[in-house]
């Protein structure tokens, strides 16, 4: 008995994922809402984040996900990679659905690390998850 509940419990964890909602606020906070090759988050030199969805390089590699990190340029793609990442270093807040997103939005914004943040990047972390979930309404 014990393992048809465990059985259940894997298979509607590996269903769940966060509402629509959650996609369409992740792509106006990190982009306008736009499509294509934009770039971001500009250092002195170069952009370091690409897409609809502003991707970095490293998140991308993260992610395994097969394919080019220009192919970051795409937004089905760039949904792609940002599931495996956030699958990956998010799992229970990615299992949660709805109630996972705060969770969800501060990963993406802040890496692996970001629930242990503290200070500025903390306070940065809350905008943007605040910001991100106020979309979602």
């Amino acid at each position: 008995m014990k393992s048809i509940f465990l059985s259940l419990a894997i298979a509607v964890a590996a269903h769940a994922k966060p509402p629509e909602k959650f996609w369409g606020a992740l792509h106006i906070v990190e982009s306008g809402g736009g499509l294509g090759a934009i770039k971001g988050d500009f250092s002195a030199r170069a952009f370091r984040a690409l897409g609809p969805l502003q991707i970095h390089r490293a998140y991308w590699s993260d992610s395994r996900v097969p394919g080019r990190y220009q192919d970051c340029a795409d937004l089905a793609y760039s949904r792609r990679v940002v599931t495996a990442y956030l699958q990956r270093y998010a799992p229970k807040a990615w299992a949660a659905g709805e109630s996972g997103c705060d969770v969800l939005f501060r990963t993406h914004n802040g890496g692996p690390g970001a629930m242990k943040a503290t200070g500025q990047k903390k306070k940065n972390l809350d905008r943007y998850s605040q910001r991100a979930l106020g979309l979602m309404q």
